[in-house]
């Protein structure tokens, strides 16, 4: 298997992997928002700490489909996006973690009819994060790391080469500068730089 077909097989699997936990992690419970008048928790499910998720989502499922038919130059727009998606799903969902009281708001208020600040301050007594979130950074780290990937590989930039074309130029064998190897492809083909 050549460099950019592993790379393709590896990308559209992160691609995949990131899109199916984004769905699932839209539908579980984010957040629970302890009551101080002892009422019932509010679960705050990811679409709702989140408004982007499931349409992130959904997109990121669809690119990692396009990515395992589509030709070179697609490819690396579908990587570019993804890598966009990555980074706002990222950035977003740390935003939550650390800043819970600005997702919370929509849901306390849809539960309890309560709006502005300082009802929402006197009504949440603590506010807890799930696994989910945590699960969703992994998968968006995934995302971001299938796309860097993609984009290294359908480059052209080959894995080694210019590690292997310095060392073979500065250094002979006695009958001169040993061939530069183009790529991991060379290697795996049995051709030994040392030679």
């Amino acid at each position: 298997m050549t460099v950019a077909r592993r790379g393709r097989s590896v990308s559209v699997l992160g691609f995949l992997l990131a899109g199916a936990v984004g769905i699932i992690s839209s539908t579980q419970t984010w957040l629970t928002v302890e009551r101080a008048d002892g009422g019932e928790a509010i679960l705050v499910p990811g679409a709702s700490a989140q408004v982007l998720l499931a349409p992130l989502s959904l997109a990121v499922l669809a690119l990692g489909a396009a990515l395992a038919i589509a030709a070179r130059p697609l490819r690396v727009v579908f990587a570019v996006l993804a890598g966009a998606a990555a980074a706002f799903l990222l950035w977003s969902t740390v935003g939550v973690l650390v800043a819970p009281a600005a997702a919370v708001g929509p849901a306390v208020t849809e539960a309890t009819g309560l709006a502005g600040g300082d009802a929402l301050d006197d009504l949440v007594r603590t506010i807890s994060p799930s696994a989910w979130p945590f699960i969703a950074l992994i998968g968006w780290g995934l995302l971001l790391a299938a796309s860097v990937f993609a984009l290294a590989t359908w480059r052209g930039w080959k894995a080694g080469g210019r590690r292997y074309r310095s060392e073979s130029t500065a250094t002979g064998h006695g009958d001169g500068p040993v061939d530069a190897v183009d790529s991991w492809d060379d290697l795996s083909r049995g051709t030994d730089p040392t030679r």
